[in-house]
């Protein structure tokens, strides 16, 4: 039944391939001479295919793991640098009809608090963010099409682009909304989101349907088709994901990767972005009643071999992890992070009572954003706020062509530190915007070619002594 290019949930995400691999996986995990041609492979940033990397998962030689380790930072390197794009979400509401055993919204849960953002409400929260320093947002809502229907996400995306608060502006509205038709995803796409990103939570179609008893996202083809409903409707940067915990960590790691394989035979144009949550404590949600919930281990070396195995991709961590996971995760490929997160509804504006909780998870990287700023400088990471690529029309195969050859860093780079030299001069403290003129300084003599060097000097000079804000290349 597998075929790549199928548009069939359970033909592109076959099981049998899956257990297939899973088992060509354990019985290769100590074959020294093939996992060392695969890292070899995949040190020429092509990639690897599901069958491979789930060798690279498997493998237990102590030896060959940390060349693993190494190749993956050297991958990110190679293609990110050593930028990390900062991002928040932003809840609009969490009305939901789904009854999702793992999410705190689901619709039996009958004692937290239901809350859905006016416009006016809105524009207070994007004005917080924005007085953070956020450029970048990640719009979530659950799925209710009385409460929440396609035209509030619509009406709310507009009223984000509009506000301008002192040199405060959102530049980029990426959306996290329950899989919908190809019509509506026109809709977005016409809205101007720059990635629309819809996680699996599991690749097993009996595990799903368990975990989605009721409600719309039961349909476990209509939810695992969406992203071709997307790129039909004209989206060309997809964000995946699964929240790994929820079933076991092998088959849907190997079924990702089957995903990002299905949407580059059929569109020619793999995910922008692959997020990597994993389960974790919640309203009314015990991580522990999860029997596959990961280790940091696992989840380290399933950080790197997705790294590995699709070195293109934008790879995002939430504030679900701890500061001491999320930094080692960095030195595994992840090219974007959240920051100041609230994962409640309305909560940048003001502070909830824990009786008025909304929030779908618990953080455990609870930094402000210039506590995360100045903690990655002291890493030795680009903090960035850039968004350039989506607003020059850099999306979709174009930003891809220019990924897969590295050549993405000559633009990146420069936007990069121009970005960051707007949140030193409106936002940062006065020993981040230290660290940070020093960083700028510094990385300023790595850009290779003398002409764009020049030009982004003069715009970093400009943003500091003329206020001009929004340059890019």
């Amino acid at each position: 039944m597998y075929n790549v290019k199928s548009r069939v949930a359970t033909e592109f995400i076959d099981d049998a391939e899956i257990l297939e691999t899973l088992e060509y996986a354990e019985k290769n995990k100590r074959n020294k001479a093939l996992i060392n041609s695969l890292l070899e492979k995949a040190s020429k940033c092509k990639g690897l295919n599901h069958r491979e990397a789930a060798v690279l998962l498997d493998c237990d030689l102590p030896e060959e793991n940390e060349k693993m380790y190494k190749l993956a930072m050297e991958i990110k390197q190679k293609i990110y640098g050593n930028r990390i794009v900062l991002f928040a979400p932003l809840y609009l509401s969490n009305y939901c009809v789904n009854g999702c055993v793992y999410c705190p919204y689901h619709h039996n849960n009958h004692h937290i608090r239901r809350k859905k953002l006016t416009q006016e409400e809105i524009v207070r929260e994007v004005t917080a963010l924005q007085d953070m320093g956020h450029k970048r947002l990640a719009l979530e809502t659950g799925e209710d099409p009385v409460n929440n229907p396609i035209e509030y996400v619509l009406e709310s995306i507009k009223t984000i682009y509009s506000i301008k608060h002192k040199n405060g502006a959102i530049r980029r509205v990426n959306v996290n909304i329950a899989a919908t038709t190809v019509e509506n995803y026109r809709k977005l796409k016409e809205a101007g989101i720059g990635t629309y990103v819809l996680f699996q939570e599991t690749y097993n179609k009996a595990n799903y349907e368990k975990l989605h008893p009721v409600g719309p996202k039961h349909d476990y083809a209509y939810h695992t088709e969406a992203m071709d409903r997307a790129m039909e409707g004209g989206i060309d940067d997809v964000g995946l994901g699964v929240l790994f915990g929820l079933n076991m960590y092998r088959y849907d790691f190997v079924g990702l990767l089957m995903h990002a394989e299905h949407l580059e035979a059929t569109f020619g144009v793999g995910p922008h972005t692959i997020s990597v949550p994993r389960i974790c404590p919640a309203d009314d949600i015990d991580p522990k009643s999860f029997k596959n919930a990961i280790s940091d281990d696992i989840f380290a070396k399933i950080v790197a071999v997705i790294r590995i195995a699709v070195p293109y991709t934008g790879m995002i961590i939430s504030t679900r992890e701890s500061p001491k996971s999320r930094e080692r995760a960095l030195s595994l490929g992840v090219s974007q992070i959240s920051g100041a997160s609230s994962t409640s509804v309305g909560g940048y504006a003001e502070k909830e009572s824990p009786e008025e909780n909304t929030a779908q998870f618990e953080r455990s990287d609870t930094r402000t954003l210039d506590e995360v700023i100045n903690w990655l400088l002291k890493l030795g990471y680009i903090p960035s706020f850039c968004t350039a690529c989506y607003r020059e029309g850099r999306t979709g195969d174009r930003f891809m062509s220019l990924a897969k050859t590295g050549k993405i860093q000559y633009c990146c780079h420069p936007n990069a530190l121009m970005t960051l030299k707007e949140y030193l001069e409106d936002y940062a403290t006065p020993e981040t915007k230290a660290l940070g003129d020093e960083v700028i300084k510094r990385e300023l003599m790595t850009i290779p070619n003398e002409k764009i060097r020049e030009i982004a000097r003069r715009h970093i000079e400009d943003i500091a002594v003329s206020g001009k804000r929004d340059f890019r290349f």
